[in-house]
């Protein structure tokens, strides 16, 4: 995709999907998530959610398997709606790095 594509698709986003998505380089730009973090040592070094071993690989795992939020925050009571948008948040910004874990961690 070039500049002037993204430049298009930007424009063409409601107000509130151009606030996201400034929200979404904001935290690039910085290597922050909220509610992400990457710890050498800790699974890995994959993105986890805070505070946390689960990995965000592992939820849009269990997403593309077809689990809905609900289901997801039934099998894990410590997670929260937020912990949730966190990780998509973060898939979304990172797809190549979430699809080479899941990929990685298929084939172990």
């Amino acid at each position: 995709m070039t500049l002037q594509e993204l430049e298009a698709q930007l424009l063409a986003l409601t107000p509130a999907e151009k606030a996201q998505a400034i929200q979404i380089l904001a935290q690039s730009l910085a290597n922050t998530w909220q509610g992400i973090r990457k710890t050498p040592g800790v699974m890995g070094g994959d993105a986890c959610i805070r505070q946390t071993r689960i990995p965000v690989w592992l939820m849009v795992s269990y997403r593309q398997q077809g689990a809905s939020d609900a289901h997801i925050l039934q099998g894990h009571p410590d997670l929260s709606v937020q912990d949730l948008a966190n990780a998509w948040a973060y898939a979304q910004a990172f797809p190549d790095e979430i699809e080479a874990a899941i990929k990685k961690h298929n084939e172990a």
